[in-house]
C-alpha cells in the first residue's frame, strides 16, 4: 500500500496543483472549474512523458474518477424525484432518451463512432462532464475514446455556460411560471452549477425546481451506464474472448447505495455537503490528469463534426424541454 502511494504521489500532487489553480481562477472569474482544470492540464502535457508522474495520473484518471461519480449519489433522494410528479418525470426521461438516441443515430450519419455518439448524447442529456467521464469509464480504453471524451467535456461545458446566459432570457420572454421555467432550465442545461446559476436569475422558486429536475437527470446515470454495459458498445474493440464487463460497475453500485442511504435520511446535511465537495474534488483531479495526458493536437484531430453533433443535441434537448414547459404552463 505504502509502495503504491509512494509511486503515485508525484502525479497526484501535479493534479492537485492544477486543481488548486483551476479553483482559484474559477473563483476569481466565476467560470467553469472543470474546464479550467482541463485547459491547465493540457498546457502541462509535456510532463506526461515523465515516468514519475504516470502512476499518479493513471490513479486520478481512473480510480478517483470512479469515486467522484459514485459520490454524486449523495445529492439525490427519491423524495425529491417523487415530488416532481409523473408528468414532469416523463418529460425529463423522454428528453434524456431521445437525446442519447439522436446522438447515436447522427454519429453514424456524420461518420463518427458509436462511442462518440454515446459520449456526446449522454453528456448532453444527463449531467455534462460528469456523465461523459462516467460513460468513458465503462467504454474500452483507447486514444480515440480519450480524445473524444476530452472534446466532449470542453464542448459541453462551453455550451452549458452559454445556455446559462441565454435560457433564462427565453423563459422570461415566454412568461414561464417558476415550475415550468425550472423544468426547462433543469431539463436542458448540462452542468449542475450552470443550472443553479440560470435558475437563480429567475428567482429562488425557479432555482429550486430546476435543481430538483437536474437531480432527476443525474439519477438516470446508473440506468444509462447499465444499458451501455448490456449493449455491444462496452465491448467495442475488445478481443472476442475478453470477459464480459459487469452489468453495473462497482462505482455505480456505490452511487445507487448512496441514493438509497440519502433517501432513508441516513446522511446528515453536513455529510451530504462534504461528500458533494469530495466528489467535485475527485472529478477535478480526474480531469486534470486527463488534460495532462492530452495535447492540443489530439483535440484538433477530433475535427468539427463532434462539436457540431453536440450543438445539434443541445438544441434538440432544449427544444424538447421548452415544449414540455410550455405545455405545463
Amino acid at each position: 500500500m505504502w509502495a503504491a502511494a509512494s509511486l503515485r504521489w508525484p502525479g497526484v500532487a501535479l493534479c492537485g496543483v492544477i486543481a488548486l489553480a483551476a479553483s482559484f481562477v474559477a473563483g476569481l472569474h466565476r467560470g467553469p472549474q472543470l474546464l479550467y482544470a482541463l485547459a491547465f492540464g493540457i498546457g502541462l502535457h509535456l510532463l506526461a512523458a515523465e515516468p514519475k508522474v504516470q502512476p499518479g495520473l493513471a490513479f486520478c484518471s481512473r480510480t478517483l474518477l470512479r469515486v467522484g461519480v459514485a459520490l454524486l449519489g449523495a445529492r439525490i433522494t427519491m423524495v425529491q424525484i417523487a415530488a416532481l410528479g409523473w408528468t414532469t418525470a416523463a418529460f425529463v426521461v423522454a428528453g434524456v432518451v431521445s437525446t442519447i438516441t439522436l446522438g447515436l443515430l447522427l454519429a453514424r450519419r456524420m461518420g463518427l463512432s458509436g462511442s462518440a455518439g454515446l459520449l456526446s448524447g449522454g453528456a448532453t442529456a444527463i449531467c455534462g462532464a460528469s456523465a461523459a467521464l462516467a460513460l468513458a469509464a465503462v467504454l474500452p480504453r483507447s486514444r480515440e475514446n480519450e480524445r473524444t471524451t476530452l472534446v466532449v467535456i470542453v464542448s459541453v461545458t462551453t455550451l452549458s455556460t452559454l445556455a446559462m446566459l441565454v435560457y433564462p432570457l427565453i423563459a422570461r420572454a415566454l412568461g414561464l411560471a417558476p415550475a415550468p421555467a425550472g423544468l426547462f432550465l433543469g431539463g436542458s442545461i448540462h452542468d449542475v452549477a450552470q443550472v443553479v446559476g440560470a435558475g437563480s436569475a429567475l428567482g429562488p422558486a425557479t432555482a429550486d425546481q430546476a435543481t430538483i429536475v437536474k437531480l432527476l437527470r443525474i439519477s438516470l446515470l446508473a440506468a444509462v451506464v447499465m444499458a451501455v454495459s448490456v449493449s455491444g458498445l462496452a465491448r467495442q474493440g475488445l478481443p472476442a474472448e475478453a470477459a464480459r464487463p459487469p452489468l453495473l460497475p462497482g462505482f455505480l453500485w456505490a452511487f445507487v447505495a448512496l441514493v438509497a442511504l440519502n433517501s432513508l435520511g441516513w446522511l446528515p446535511a453536513g455529510t451530504q455537503n462534504a461528500l458533494a465537495e469530495l466528489s467535485r474534488l475527485c472529478l477535478v483531479l480526474a480531469i486534470a490528469a486527463l488534460g495532462v495526458t492530452t495535447s492540443f493536437a489530439m483535440l484538433v484531430q477530433a475535427g468539427w463534426r463532434l462539436f457540431a453533433l453536440l450543438v445539434v443535441e443541445t438544441v434538440w434537448l432544449a427544444a424538447v424541454m421548452l415544449a414540455a414547459a410550455v405545455r405545463l404552463s
